[in-house]
């Protein structure tokens, strides 16, 4: 099919309900995606944060190659070798304890929810069911999920919403007052990605642990962008020096195959029990094989490689004409520019630049594995974009 074709078929039978880019992609290698246009794309966007080793490499297409050729599907009413094995690396690397499997990181945070509202419940009774997010926040499209997200605009159309759930600036005078004495968890994202690539204030993050661990109100912390390598670590907590009673994690965990993940530590281990929750896909071994190979190649020598990338792309954004501030952590950067940013966005797909946005900031998530030739080849043509 050419574009045309494509671009009709979708309009007449897709939902309304991305407003997409005239671009399909057939084909491509690591960071250089081929459209239906017979074009190439550097892609700075890696499908959101998805594809960490980009597109058709070889050991993770080996991995999940071998998984079909064995079983596509188990039900969590049986054990599966690749999910036993993905919980364990999981477990392993990050010191949780234990883990719960979903297909997308609204869910991951749906299952953390629920989680925290239990736990919280056994220990102490009815009524401590608060869950407290911040302001500017992004935690999924679920009812729960949506409710938690602090922007506003996000939350048109979908009232009522799940009552106990509050958003709060990031201070903590804020917080200890939308927590009251009926908080059980308050959830963070260390780097706030749809709002504007904004890494969360060092100290504030520091009292916040402190204050949720005097309080015994767990402290959720969703890697569902930030996860899996993107800022230069395995979780971007680490950064913080922290250690949260839950991470939730999604997007890149399987390289480009639906899955999220649900890790609890220590004094959560065992918050959700036996009926207390489920998926019927969640653990699919086709995508725990892929996740399995993801994580076995995000060694420190991988993930030290991803900080200098991120230390020279942001060097080189630095000193781009039009840059006002570059942020974030890692591979995670977002571009304060002097133009909008949706029509720099769409001028960068017409050059062969594929490129995100973030509320008014332009938004980079490449994959991990991007060479210095592709980081060049996107960056000379951001750099002519901004110029004008």
């Amino acid at each position: 099919m050419d574009f045309e074709e494509i671009r009709r078929m979708d309009e007449a039978y897709h939902a309304d309900t991305f407003s997409r880019l005239p671009v399909a992609f057939v084909g491509g290698k690591n960071a250089t995606l081929f459209g239906a246009d017979g074009k190439e794309y550097t892609d700075f966007g890696a499908g959101i944060a998805v594809n960490v080793f980009g597109v058709n490499d070889e050991e993770w297409k080996n991995a999940v190659i071998d998984q079909l050729n064995r079983v596509q599907h188990v039900s969590n009413y049986y054990y599966s070798e690749p999910q036993a094995r993905l919980a364990q690396l999981l477990c392993e690397r990050t010191g949780a304890r234990r883990t719960f499997f979903a297909n997308s990181g609204a869910e991951a945070n749906e299952c953390a929810f629920k989680a925290a509202r239990k736990y919280s419940h056994e220990k102490y009774g009815a009524g401590r069911h608060k869950i407290v997010s911040l302001k500017n926040s992004f935690h999924g499209r679920t009812l729960f999920t949506l409710t938690a997200t602090g922007q506003d605009h996000f939350h048109r159309y979908f009232g009522p919403f799940v009552s106990g759930v509050e958003s709060a600036d990031c201070n903590m005078a804020a917080i200890k007052k939308a927590a009251g004495e009926d908080a059980c968890a308050v959830v963070i994202e260390c780097v706030q990605g749809e709002s504007g690539v904004t890494a969360l204030d060092r100290n504030f993050v520091t009292a916040l642990t402190a204050y949720c661990k005097e309080n015994d109100i767990l402290l959720i912390a969703d890697e569902v962008q930030t996860g899996n390598g993107r800022t230069g670590k395995l979780f971007a907590y680490e950064h913080y020096g922290i250690q949260p009673d839950i991470v939730t994690t999604a997007k890149g965990l399987a390289g480009g195959l639906p899955i999220g993940a649900c890790l609890f530590f220590d004094k959560a281990e065992y918050a959700l029990s036996k009926g207390d929750h489920g998926s019927t896909f969640g653990g699919n071994p086709v995508c725990c094989a892929a996740a399995c190979n993801v994580l076995s190649r995000l060694t420190d020598e991988f993930l030290l490689e991803v900080q200098g990338k991120s230390e020279y792309m942001r060097a080189k954004l630095r000193g781009m004409d039009g840059v006002k501030e570059v942020t974030g952590l890692g591979l995670m950067i977002g571009i304060s520019v002097n133009s909008n940013a949706h029509a720099l966005m769409e001028k960068c797909l017409q050059k062969g630049l594929l490129i995100l946005t973030a509320h008014e900031r332009l938004r980079i998530v490449p994959p991990l594995t991007i060479t210095k030739r592709e980081m060049d080849e996107g960056l000379t043509i951001l750099s002519e974009v901004l110029k004008g």
